[in-house]
């Protein structure tokens, strides 16, 4: 059975850095997309970075600039690089695989607390 295990969450200052990581145990074929995903306290969830295949980025406009995201494929790992942290990025963060079958896999979430 495929899981995604995320690592990396934790409390930060306000203008401080973390590198969330999130590897596939089991056997993943075919991965395109890799990206992460948040919830932050009473909102919906929403996409913050992805990443193709082709190693094409895409970020949503409150993380351009702050976020890198970057994928090694034979590691099946995704990270997410989070510079210039604001407490309005506080929330769970999740990771998301989506396979070449549009099959997606997701993890467990990791918790991310910015305190001003």
């Amino acid at each position: 059975q495929v899981q995604l295990v995320e690592s990396g969450g934790g409390l930060v200052q306000a203008g401080g850095s973390l590198r969330l990581s999130c590897a596939a145990s089991g056997s993943i074929l075919s991965i395109n997309t890799m990206a992460w995903y948040r919830r932050a306290p009473g909102k919906q969830r929403e996409l913050v970075a992805s990443i193709s295949s082709g190693r094409s980025t895409s970020y949503a406009d409150s993380v351009k600039g702050r976020f890198t995201i970057s994928r090694d494929n034979a590691k099946n790992t995704v990270y997410l690089q989070m510079n210039s942290l604001k407490p309005e990025d506080t929330g769970v963060y999740y990771c998301n695989f989506l396979n070449r079958y549009n099959f997606n896999y997701w993890g467990q979430g990791t918790q991310v607390t910015v305190s001003s």
